[in-house]
């Protein structure tokens, strides 16, 4: 992966203009990264696992997924890779960062646009377009797993109520013999029209201590 893997300083600079981290965070997510990797050069799937603020994430699959998209690294075709660089690692980390305060309104909305295609992508799983019952029905789930009052048949039923709430919202009312494919994107802008994307988005992984990365690395 190239320069990706290398995390010299000169190549720091590029990397804040691209992700809007500053150097002195870029300097500290490397030194995550090389703790993380044991100093391999490249992220794998259990270096995320070992990760204690994402252990007890409900949906932490689909944020770990995330880093392996090529949908989310602007790559061409579908599916997702073994194994990642550093800065294919601050692309992915970018989309749970504030926007810049000088940022003008049209790139804020560009930005606002990306993490929510991002946050569509996590859900839509099988990259169809489309964010189905089944797979907005599996996150529910796992959000509300955690809660040991709610019942699984609970769980499935809210599930089916909020989905087909945001199809008469989206789509209008449906009679009963209907078939909803799911939301689309610009369904999903439209829902989510009113919340606060920076807050809702935010993994500080340079705060964490260097505790929280444990992975067996050899003392």
């Amino acid at each position: 992966m190239g320069a990706s893997q290398s995390g010299q300083p000169h190549e720091f600079q590029h990397l804040s203009d691209k992700t809007g981290f500053s150097i002195e965070q870029i300097k500290n997510l490397h030194n995550r990264f090389e703790y993380l990797t044991q100093d391999e050069g490249t992220l794998r799937r259990e270096h995320l696992e070992n990760i204690e603020n994402l252990a007890l994430n409900p949906i932490r699959k689909k944020i770990i997924e995330a880093f392996f998209d090529k949908r989310n690294l602007g790559q061409e075709g579908e599916g997702y890779l073994d194994e990642i660089g550093f800065e294919e690692f601050l692309t992915i980390l970018a989309f749970f960062t504030p926007s810049k305060q000088r940022t003008g309104e049209d790139d804020k909305q560009k930005t606002r646009k990306e993490k929510l295609r991002f946050l569509f992508n996590m859900h839509d799983t099988d990259n169809d377009g489309f964010i189905t019952l089944d797979e907005y029905r599996h996150v529910v789930e796992k959000l509300l797993s955690s809660n040991e009052t709610i019942e699984i048949e609970t769980a499935k039923a809210i599930a089916d109520a909020a989905m087909l709430e945001v199809a008469s919202v989206t789509v209008g009312r449906m009679g009963p013999d209907e078939f909803y494919e799911g939301v689309t994107f610009e369904h999903f802008m439209q829902i989510l029209k009113g919340l606060e994307i920076e807050t809702t988005m935010n993994i500080n992984f340079w705060n964490l201590d260097s505790t929280a990365f444990q992975c067996g690395k050899s003392k």
